[in-house]
């Protein structure tokens, strides 16, 4: 069964209390988990705009002297048109219910603001309404690389009626100089023809400027002119420009939050404020990467990478190179046998952007000696003998120097006992085990373990080519020289290992039944201790340091293979599978039968059983109120169904664990019903009657007219015929029957015809005795006519044209 990993989606919530618009940014949100790479930020974010009331002047006019304007209060964020609104002049409430006001002008001094009632507290900035006449530049400081492109923006107003006259503006420019007491057109300027461009829409105007040289950095100023003979204005002042040369530089922050966050950052700075709108290009290793942003987020990178920045556009500019430092070296002053009570000085040198800072370090001493490049003995110790080497370091990445021992000669010290390498030492790597007995000259070793001899000679070390778990013990040795002789204090060496093959175990070890307690266990030998992680059917279930792993209620779906990984920083081993097979009773069971709905009778039927269970379950079926099986399988056929096998059936599944039932209706269609038997019956009888009396009529057909139908005297008996006919054969113009009702379609209609010279038609109806059933009669849908003619002469053609009055029509209905 499958196990299903839920994902986990907890929800952040940043709450910023009195908003200022400084605190419009794009924020984005960063979590990190225990996982030494699980750290991940959500970008792009969320963009805050913090936005305030503002007063606008949309409409103003000049009249003479007279001057006034039409205010309006907005916000750049979308506000209900149903709102009320408070204007304020000099912080007094004035007239004006609407976000529009109408204000003569005009008071220099009068400072005009307005608010949404019921929101007063956060009232717009309070403005002093300026001269209809005006030009706005933003900024008002522009700095630009020469060679690159620069774009300096404002907007102007101006009275949109002088003198009840519409202004309209006629011509814009943009000048540095003025020649004849009138401002100089950039376009018309040599230096600048071809590299200035004008962009004006609406009431905002663009200068941009190509291909900048230093000659460009000047004071940019905007001027319009109206059709009003007095309507022109220039801004003043206008915009500085200033055009230098690249002066990038590349800032590297690193973080510094806590041990799992592990990230740096860089930004291509310039002392010139470039626009907001630049894009910035940068370098990793002389590749240029996507980021065109002016801040650059490094979650990983190689130590040896190098990484510079420049502005698009203006590639050529790019920053000085930033990397990590190189292989530090190390040199030892002086550099001749140093003799106990000198003094001595390390220094570690390495090649870094930004400048790296350095550490100090002497093997088998955990804290650093120094942080500076220069690690000074001002009188050197025996004590001080041993391996020294530097770390250089800055924000990008740390190198390590190789190791410079220190050899002090001195009479025999007391030894000490180090391994090499220091850290952790792994079951097959190489150990080194140092004798440093501080002794000059040098001194003859004796190792010793658990106080037995190991060894004896000159080596001050002890090796182990591939250290093995029996390694294990207590190390010492004994230095000496012809001035004496030291033992050292013992030197544990405890030899961890990867862990050992696993193997998994159930408890209780017999049949697993649905909704026991059932545990498992994963044992490995390892050093340190391993750390354990279950598997179910190659899925992760858990991992910790414990090797067990319970089902308080076993359940069905719990049933797999399992396994376990022992692991720690040495090594992992996983266990070969187990399989839990989780026993239970037989499920809901769901049947079905084939073909579905009503069975036709004499037709054969399959009812289906089916059921979840484990054991596998057996089937037996039964018919409700019967006592004694019917079948036993998962399906159950009835051939040449009957009426009696309608009813109830119900399908028993069981297993040792259990048993469960369920029940299906069966119904059973007659092939044929009574009404259609009776139906077949009537039809049966009626056409009986038609062959009846047909031969009636044949058998009166020998026989003379005259003793068939009393005539008159005058009737010649001995010249008659009879013939019966169907109306359909009948050759001259015949009478229709007489029409009835619906009720009577299905009339069999017999004619007799006299060929006499009878003047009368006699007619002779024959109907059913007694009344007729409405559903036999829309059963019966057919109607046949007999005709019986007689005739005493042949007749022409043109009699024959002509109606017989002697015909005589029989009708014969079906009866019942």
């Amino acid at each position: 069964m499958e196990e299903i990993q839920k994902l986990q989606t907890p929800s952040g919530l940043l709450k910023i209390t009195e908003l200022r618009e400084s605190d419009s940014a794009e924020y984005k949100f960063r979590f990190i988990t225990n996982d030494p790479g699980g750290k991940y930020s959500g970008v792009p974010g969320v963009t805050l705009t913090v936005t305030d009331l503002q007063v606008q002047v949309s409409r103003s006019a000049v009249r003479g002297v007279s001057k006034s304007a039409d205010l309006k209060c907005e916000s750049s964020c979308p506000l209900p048109d149903n709102l009320f609104y408070i204007w304020y002049k000099n912080e007094q409430i004035i007239t004006g219910q609407t976000s529009n006001l109408h204000l003569n002008y005009w008071d220099p001094t009068n400072r005009i603001s307005c608010a949404v009632r019921g929101y007063e507290n956060f009232r717009s900035p309070s403005v002093v309404v300026k001269d209809v006449w005006d030009v706005t530049y933003t900024p008002t400081q522009v700095c630009a690389f020469k060679g690159s492109t620069a774009e300096i923006r404002c907007t102007f107003r101006y009275p949109s009626t002088i003198d009840g006259r519409n202004t309209e503006v006629t011509n814009t420019f943009w000048f540095t100089e003025v020649g004849d007491n009138e401002p100089v057109d950039l376009t018309t300027q040599s230096e600048y023809r071809s590299r200035v461009q004008y962009q004006c829409e609406n009431n905002d105007c663009t200068l941009r400027i190509t291909d900048l040289r230093e000659s460009d950095s000047a004071e940019y100023k905007f001027r319009f002119i109206t059709n009003d003979p007095g309507g022109k204005y220039s801004g003043v002042p206008g915009v500085t420009l200033t055009v230098t040369d690249s002066q990038l530089q590349v800032h590297v922050r690193r973080s510094t939050v806590n041990s799992y966050s592990d990230w740096t950052e860089l930004t291509c700075h310039h002392n010139c404020q470039l626009p907001d709108q630049s894009s910035y290009i940068w370098y990793r290793n002389g590749h240029k990467l996507s980021s065109e942003k002016q801040y650059l987020h490094l979650n990983t990178f190689d130590s040896t990478d190098t990484f510079h920045c420049a502005v698009k556009g203006n590639e050529q500019f790019h920053s000085p190179t930033v990397y990590a430092p190189k292989l530090p070296s190390v040199s030892v002053s002086p550099s001749a046998e140093i003799v106990e009570g000198s003094s001595v000085t390390l220094t570690c040198s390495s090649d870094a952007n930004p400048a790296a800072s350095y550490t100090w370090y002497k093997e088998d001493v955990i804290n650093p000696l120094s942080y500076q490049n220069q690690h000074v003995f001002s009188s050197i110790l025996p004590s001080d003998s041993g391996k020294y080497y530097c770390t250089a370091d800055n924000n990008l990445g740390q190198k390590r120097s190789e190791s410079r021992t220190i050899d002090v000669k001195y009479a025999p010290k007391l030894p000490s006992v180090s391994v090499s390498p220091s850290a952790e030492i792994v079951e097959g790597s190489s150990v080194t085990l140092t004798c440093s007995s501080d002794a000059n000259p040098a001194a003859t070793y004796t190792w010793y373990k658990d106080n037995k001899v190991l060894s004896a000679g000159q080596q001050n070390v002890y090796h182990f080519i591939s250290i093995k778990l029996e390694n294990s013990g207590n190390y010492s040795c004994k230095s000496e020289n012809q001035y004496g002789q030291k033992n050292s204090t013992s030197l544990s060496i405890d030899v961890q290992y990867p862990p050992k093959l696993p193997s998994v175990s159930v408890s209780p070890s017999a049949e697993i039944v649905e909704g026991s307690s059932v545990t498992l266990t994963c044992s490995s030998d390892a050093n340190p201790a391993a750390t354990y992680t279950w598997y179910k059917d190659n899925k992760v279930l858990s991992a910790g340091q414990q090797n067990v792993y319970h089902f308080i209620s076993i359940k069905l779906e719990n049933s797999g293979n399992y396994s376990c990984k022992s692991e720690n920083q040495y090594g992992q081993k996983n266990s070969t599978s187990l399989s839990i097979d989780v026993q239970y009773a037989p499920k809901l069971p769901s049947v079905s039968g084939s073909p579905s709905g009503e069975i036709k009778e004499g037709s054969s039927v399959t009812l289906t059983c089916s059921s979840d269970a484990n054991p596998a379950a057996n089937y037996t079926w039964y018919k409700e109120d019967e006592d004694s099986a019917k079948a036993s399988g998962h399906n159950f056929t009835i051939s040449n169904i009957r009426p009696e096998h309608s009813g109830s059936y119900y399908c028993v599944a069981h297993n040792s664990r259990g048993r469960h039932n369920v029940t299906i209706q069966l119904t059973v269609r007659e092939d044929f019903p009574l009404a259609a038997k009776l139906a077949v019956t009537g039809i049966t009888l009626v056409v009986f009657l038609v062959i009846i009396c047909l031969l009636v009529f044949f058998l009166l057909t020998k026989k003379k007219p005259s003793a068939l139908f009393p005539v008159p005297g005058n009737r010649q008996d001995n010249n008659d015929k009879v013939s019966c006919t169907s109306p359909s054969q009948h050759t001259g113009k015949t009478e229709s029957p007489p029409s009835h009702s619906e009720e009577d379609e299905e009339l069999n209609y017999a004619s007799v015809r006299f060929s006499t010279n009878q003047t009368d038609p006699i007619y002779y109806n024959i109907r059913s005795a007694g009344s007729r059933r409405q559903k036999v009669k829309e059963e019966d849908e057919h109607v046949e006519y007999a005709a019986v003619n007689f005739s005493s002469a042949p007749r022409t053609v043109h009699q024959e044209s002509e109606e017989d009055p002697s015909e005589f029509y029989s009708t014969v209905k079906k009866i019942w």
